[in-house]
């Protein structure tokens, strides 16, 4: 059922009248017509509803390794959507026009939770991705999505800001396979001034993810010139990951193009994620790439023990696959940290806009 006013769960009344919104850390106090700071999670009738179920922004086929994933599937194809707003308020968001907006009339798209599930079957895609803006203030919605598309044994990808309550997160991770959060910056001082919230949180939800669920796990940290990317904050990063996640986890460095409220910002050199990357490989992680970049090295993967290249990537191009079908190095037989299948072709560097209009009907 599709529904403008689906009811919410996390959230508490309070002594003076008003409803609390218990999803995230940012924990909205609202009147009755307010709207959190996601603006799809409103107070109405003395309890929170999701302005957004069944609506979305829109939907597209991707490669898995766009969300960036690189250890799940490599080379499948997903599903991926989003809904609007956002729980975070990041200056440099590169998908302001959908986390950002305050217009309706950017939900062009609506689908059941069955109707995704069906259309990624029929379309042939691994998995179905939550993506485009935070899936944590559409946990409902995404949730029940998530139940339909293992019904057909469809795998679920969440791709996050990991800003969220202990609460919902055992929740909304119970019905995820895998999932890329994306670690802003180290430092809250980042956090509290670009985007408005808390490193610790973000820090919780990684070791909540790595040490008590098993859901694969990847870290997206965007670099911003002269904000995010001096060694010392790599440096400590890198070690925090090692001691918290271990060397397994893969840690993607991406670049930062003028955007939103930082047009006054630089690009990202290519330079800058390479030396990110050397930083993060001298810490002992594995699995280090750059990405939004042309870098065959940076974005290939290599095996820990050998050092071969086993999967050469060019953007989120493959174009060599040296891997088991059990995920082991063909050279010296090294168990590969992730979830691979047989591997014939990549699904290649291509998005294929899809209309749900169509599979409503056949649900």
């Amino acid at each position: 059922m599709i529904s403008e006013h689906f009811p919410g769960r996390y959230w508490h009344k309070l002594e003076d009248g008003r409803i609390q919104c218990d999803i995230c850390p940012r924990d909205c106090k609202l009147s009755d017509g307010q709207r959190g700071l996601c603006f799809v999670r409103k107070c109405e009738n003395n309890q929170i509803v999701l302005t957004t179920y069944g609506r979305s922004s829109g939907f597209c086929i991707d490669p898995i390794e766009k969300k960036p994933m690189n250890h799940f599937y490599p080379g499948s194809s997903v599903l991926s959507f989003g809904t609007a707003g956002c729980n975070l308020a990041c200056k440099f968001c590169q998908n302001w026009d959908i986390s950002k907006s305050r217009e309706f009339d950017r939900l062009c798209d609506e689908a059941t939770p069955e109707a995704i599930a069906r259309a990624a079957k029929d379309m042939q895609c691994k998995s179905v991705s939550f993506t485009y803006n935070d899936p944590v203030i559409f946990l409902e919605y995404a949730v029940d999505t998530a139940r339909a598309c293992h019904e057909v044994d469809i795998q679920t990808v969440a791709v996050t800001s990991g800003y969220i309550h202990a609460e919902a997160r055992r929740e909304f991770f119970e019905h995820m396979d895998a999932a890329n959060v994306d670690l802003k910056g180290f430092t809250d001082g980042f956090y509290h001034k670009l985007c408005s919230g808390h490193l610790q949180p973000v820090l919780d939800t990684l070791v909540y993810l790595k040490q008590e669920t098993g859901v694969w796990l990847e870290i997206t940290t965007l670099l911003i010139p002269g904000r995010n990317d001096s060694d010392a904050e790599l440096s400590e990063m890198s070690a925090w990951i090692s001691e918290h996640l271990g060397a397994d986890v893969p840690l993607h460095f991406t670049a930062f193009h003028p955007d939103w409220k930082m047009m006054d910002v630089p690009p990202t050199p290519a330079s800058t994620l390479s030396r990110a990357r050397d930083i993060a490989l001298k810490a002992g992680l594995h699995y280090v790439y750059t990405g939004n970049v042309h870098d065959t090295s940076g974005g290939t993967t290599y095996c820990p023990a050998c050092k071969a290249g086993l999967i050469v990537r060019d953007w989120y191009e493959i174009g060599d696959y040296a891997l088991t079908d059990d995920g082991s190095c063909s050279h010296c037989g090294h168990s590969i940290a992730g979830h691979f299948a047989h591997f014939t072709s990549a699904f290649g560097n291509r998005r294929i806009p899809v209309s749900m209009h169509p599979m409503q009907g056949r649900i």
